[in-house]
């Protein structure tokens, strides 16, 4: 994967007062946290960190984070958590982490399917029980994707973690054989599906009951 580099600043005043602060100068307030050192507080720019997030194909990024403060230095870090307004979207705060790029480290990266199964063209459904998975790999390894071929696959076929194929030096951290998709049956769906409406029907009767309960008289 390729390191992207994103600049910042470090800030020293903290609290929401001065979070909506930076957010109007279309800046985003940030914390860099480093195994053994002292949490750094910065800044960066809003349009330059969605620049980076772009430019990042798979859903972790890895950053050459650029701290500009009078002297300037770099460091390898990755995002540890993006916070997002639950309605907007928009980015509020950024959690960065400094990584040691000759350590291998724990990231998830997403899954895709590669060509169309049989079983789907006998009508058949495909389920992706886990659309990420967690693997353990050099920070330069790590992939944008693991991508599953499902064209052999037929109806009542799954694909376990254990059968994927990984490059060498990626590892799977979890020593387990969980099920990653499957291709099922149409009726397993829609029994599943009529279970499913049938659970939030017995919901909404008990609910219904509740409110018809007449109020005891004194």
């Amino acid at each position: 994967m390729e390191s992207i580099e994103l600049k910042t600043n470090i800030r020293t005043s903290v609290g929401n007062s001065q979070a909506h602060a930076l957010r109007l100068k279309k800046q985003i307030p940030a914390v860099l946290y480093s195994p053994g050192k002292k949490t750094i507080l910065l800044s960066v720019n809003l349009s330059d960190l969605e620049l980076a997030l772009k430019k990042s194909k798979g859903r972790q990024a890895l950053l050459n984070l650029v701290i500009q403060n009078g002297e300037t230095y770099t460091k390898p870090v990755i995002i540890k958590e993006l916070q997002t307004h639950p309605v907007g979207r928009s980015i509020l705060h950024v959690d960065f982490y400094e990584i040691d790029m000759n350590r291998k480290i724990k990231v998830k990266v997403p899954v895709v399917t590669k060509g169309k199964s049989k079983g789907v063209e006998l009508g058949g459904v495909l389920q992706i029980i886990r659309r990420e998975l967690e693997v353990l790999c050099l920070p330069i390894e790590i992939p944008e994707s693991i991508e599953i071929d499902i064209s052999d696959l037929d109806v009542g076929d799954s694909v376990h973690v254990k059968s994927i194929p990984f490059k060498d030096n990626i590892e799977i951290p979890a020593d387990v054989d969980f099920t990653v998709l499957t291709i099922v049956s149409p009726k397993a769906v829609e029994e599943a599906v009529s279970e499913e409406a049938e659970e939030e029907a017995k919901e909404e009767a008990k609910e219904e009951a509740k409110e018809e309960v007449p109020e005891p008289k004194g």
